[in-house]
């Protein structure tokens, strides 16, 4: 068993696969020479050479255009956009020609290529540099999309998706790389559309991911104290959604509190709480509660940002308004 960091196990991933599979190949802006603008693929060309791990021009289209030839030739490529905010760059080689070329082909064409990117607020990096963006992927048929909250979860997450014969988006929050986690020396991978239950409760779920899985625990743990029981699920991953876990839990709960740092218009929590409310109304004994960021560029201000995000107390407070009659009857 080893401690390492989110960014250190996203680069333990990519050895491992590289070294399994020759396949398997590294591009992107920086990632070669420099190891990454957050460190994550250091170390990986002195390896692997010039052949397999390339630093590109600053060109996000030419990069997923180079990866989509890639995959369609044999190859797995695993790719960088170096932040998520820039991905609209590319959105034409992503929707038009990723997502859709084994169905346009019959199954004929696999597409197994990977595209890592760096999502999410906290750094300070202003409004072009913060977003989450992973609900404008989600309603592309033919995309995977990945959020993992934790070190064990980054490295198995990713090799299952480098494994995977579809495009996977692969989302890691910038916030996330220096968090420390155990991992296990023998070989894993972690299944692709398969949320966990991080902490099992009895009156109400929270449902997480990325970043806000962490924040979610803490709040949950706070609640107890008040005799509020909370389950946390983290969904780790967006799209194939699992929606057993979800509902199993609501059933059980009859509370949801949904909570995502993207904005909440048009947020995966829409999604999710349209979803629940189609298959689990009898079994909600209150309304669903979303916790987001509201309709607004990410502030680059420090105060302003630390507003703007989603934390331990917004989630408090949601649980809390859904939570007064299950409080009242336990003090009775």
């Amino acid at each position: 068993m080893a401690v390492l960091r989110y960014n250190q196990a996203i680069n333990l991933a990519l050895k491992e696969e590289m070294q399994r599979d020759e396949s398997v190949i590294l591009a992107g802006e920086d990632i070669a020479a420099s190891g990454g603008s957050f460190g994550v693929t250091r170390g990986l060309l002195e390896e692997f050479g010039e052949g397999r791990v390339v630093d590109t021009p600053i060109s996000e289209g030419a990069i997923v255009g180079m990866a989509i030839g890639s995959a369609a030739s044999g190859l797995r490529p695993v790719v960088e956009i170096m932040f998520m905010d820039f991905i609209g760059v590319c959105f034409d080689m992503i929707i038009n020609q990723t997502a859709k070329m084994r169905f346009m082909s019959g199954g004929q064409m696999k597409m197994p290529l990977v595209i890592r990117t760096q999502a999410g607020a906290g750094s300070n990096a202003g409004p072009q540099h913060s977003q989450s963006l992973e609900a404008l992927l989600m309603h592309i048929p033919g995309l995977k999309v990945v959020m993992p909250s934790n070190p064990y979860d980054a490295k198995g997450l990713l090799k299952a998706a480098i494994r995977d014969d579809d495009p996977v988006i692969f989302i890691e929050h910038k916030m996330l790389y220096g968090l420390k986690g155990e991992l296990p020396d023998e070989e894993y991978t972690v299944p692709l559309g398969q949320a966990k239950v991080v902490k099992e409760g009895r009156d109400v779920t929270i449902i997480a991911l990325g970043q806000m899985v962490n924040k979610a625990v803490q709040a949950a743990q706070v609640l107890e104290e008040s005799g509020i029981s909370v389950e946390v699920i983290d969904l780790r991953t967006v799209t194939p959604l699992d929606k057993e876990t979800i509902l199993e839990s609501v059933k059980k709960t009859g509370r949801l509190v949904i909570v995502h740092e993207a904005v909440k218009i048009g947020g995966i929590g829409a999604e999710l709480a349209a979803m629940v409310q189609e298959e689990a109304f009898d079994y909600l004994d209150a309304p669903i509660q979303r916790v987001a960021a509201p309709f607004s560029p990410v502030p680059y201000s420090k105060p302003l940002e630390h507003y703007y995000m989603p934390n331990e107390n917004k989630m408090i407070e949601a649980v809390q308004r859904i939570c007064v009659g299950r409080q009242f009857a336990a003090a009775k």
